[in-house]
């Protein structure tokens, strides 16, 4: 199969082949990996049981998934990314904010991924043949798992698409057998000697909502539209769209997440994960636990590293997503060796998709709040301009910038920040709050509101003429389709 040669330029019609059933199966196939898996051990290193976990990761999900899903039909309109397409609401230029927040997501979670599968196949090699657990080896694991991460994210969408196809089926089997493998020591109660993090119950059950269930929703605020720019609008109604978005998010997200909670319980995972669930795994099972670790680790962070080379991209029209995403290998792996050498693994996590989801919350809420205005209508060449270095077009404001849009998300992510609690910083509005972290919400809330006051009398830039047409009358296959 050849490269993907389309960068974030506007996908024909007659590329876009894929359907509803291709995001579900991408949505689930690329999050059966442990680097989600991992996000159900965070509510029980907080000090949580079994019930306690799994509410907040289910609540977290189901709010996150309401906030994220519209963000697929902005793709499916505008024929490109979701960054590039934010441009219709923040400027050509002002889109660089998506693409900046797009890149830190998806670094850190390509980072994370790897570093969890890398130490779960380091922990699975050592038990079945004997492989030294010293830091060359995890280098060299590292180094393996990121070298073919980068090669399917290189060879781009169509080869993600038919790992996760391969991978959706697979891992879903392997995790039903982990079920049987660890339920012989599983209890719902948290682990011997653990406190709440917080010190009370619902300030800790809300830290998990947040960064645990809350942040796997918004790890794909920019993801989305790489996948859903690739279904036509002429053959796919938007309702089915955002359905099976909803579906993989939900389902491709807590399958993991309470697989990671279960055997977080079953093997007393504390202050680590993938060390223990090695340990506690029987004999039998390190094969498969071997094969999800690095198959799983591949398919997840091969997307993510394939939707990182995208920003980049945008960011430098100049370089091509080929060497963009070379780029960001390199990075991510970089960042993969920090975490394993440096960082304390839980405090790390928690920082990082705390921060991020304050950042990142309001951005998602303009962008929806922008398509809702202009009706899901876009005009497909301006918001080329950037990446063409040429000006003008329908969504030029004021040099690139619609500088309202981009204070009100400033304005939404510094009151985000400072209601955050992570175990590394804690922001001067916690006192107000009770010191409960509820920056997603102040965050989301202040940042719609100041983007709806400060352009409620500005014109709707809804472009009448090179919008994406609506199908002929003529088709019978397609007259039922919602389009344009």
């Amino acid at each position: 199969m050849p490269i993907e040669q389309r960068g974030v330029d506007t996908i024909p019609d007659e590329e876009r082949t894929s359907g509803p059933r291709d995001l579900i199966s991408i949505l689930l196939g690329s999050n059966l990996a442990l680097g989600v898996v991992i996000f159900g051990w965070l509510p029980v290193s907080f000090g949580l049981g079994f019930w306690p976990s799994v509410t907040s990761l289910v609540a977290g999900t189901l709010v996150g998934t309401l906030l994220t899903a519209p963000l697929a039909l902005v793709s499916l309109r505008s024929a490109t990314n979701l960054s590039t397409s934010s441009g219709a609401h923040f400027g050509v230029r002002g889109r660089l904010i998506g693409s900046v927040i797009g890149l830190l997501l998806s670094l850190g979670y390509t980072a994370l991924t790897l570093w969890v599968g890398g130490d779960a196949v380091v922990g699975a090699l050592h038990r079945l043949v004997g492989l030294p657990t010293g830091g060359p080896t995890y280098a060299l694991v590292y180094a393996l798992l990121a070298g073919a991460t980068a090669v399917g994210a290189v060879y781009g969408y169509r080869v993600l698409l038919r790992l996760s196809k391969v991978l959706a089926i697979g891992l879903t089997f392997l995790l039903a057998v982990g079920i049987v493998a660890y339920a012989g020591t599983f209890t719902t109660a948290a682990p011997h000697g653990s406190s709440y993090l917080l010190g009370g119950f619902w300030p800790t059950w809300l830290l998990a909502a947040v960064s645990a269930g809350l942040s796997g929703p918004i790890a794909f605020i920019t993801l989305l539209g790489d996948y859903s720019r690739y279904i036509s609008p002429r053959r796919h109604s938007s309702k089915k769209v955002f359905g099976a978005t909803c579906l993989g998010l939900v389902v491709g997200l807590l399958v993991p997440q309470l697989f990671g909670t279960f055997t977080a319980l079953a093997v007393g995972a504390g202050e680590d994960y993938a060390g223990p669930l090695v340990a506690g795994a029987p004999f039998w099972y390190l094969a498969l636990l071997l094969l999800n670790a690095s198959a799983g680790s591949v398919g997840n962070s091969g997307l993510m590293l394939y939707s990182m080379g995208l920003d980049l991209d945008a960011i430098l029209p100049r370089a091509t997503r080929t060497q963009a995403t070379y780029v960001v290998a390199a990075i991510a792996t970089a960042l993969v060796y920090a975490g394993h050498f440096l960082w304390a693994a839980q405090d790390a996590m928690t920082s990082f998709v705390l921060l991020m989801t304050a950042v990142g919350t309001p951005w998602a809420v303009i962008t929806v709040i922008g398509f809702v205005r202009c009706r899901g209508a876009y005009d497909p060449d301006s918001l080329q301009v950037y990446n063409r270095g040429t000006r003008g077009g329908v969504y030029w404001y004021r040099a690139g910038w619609n500088v309202k849009a981009a204070l009100a998300w400033a304005l939404g992510s510094v009151i985000g920040l400072m209601g955050v609690d992570t175990p590394l910083y804690s922001g001067p509005l916690l006192p107000f709050t009770g010191g409960i972290d509820v920056s997603f919400l102040l965050a989301a809330a202040v940042g719609a509101v100041a983007y709806l006051a400060l352009t409620a009398r500005e014109p709707r830039p809804v472009p009448a003429l090179r919008t994406l047409a609506p199908p002929p009358p003529a088709a019978p296959a397609e007259a039922s389709a919602e389009v344009g």
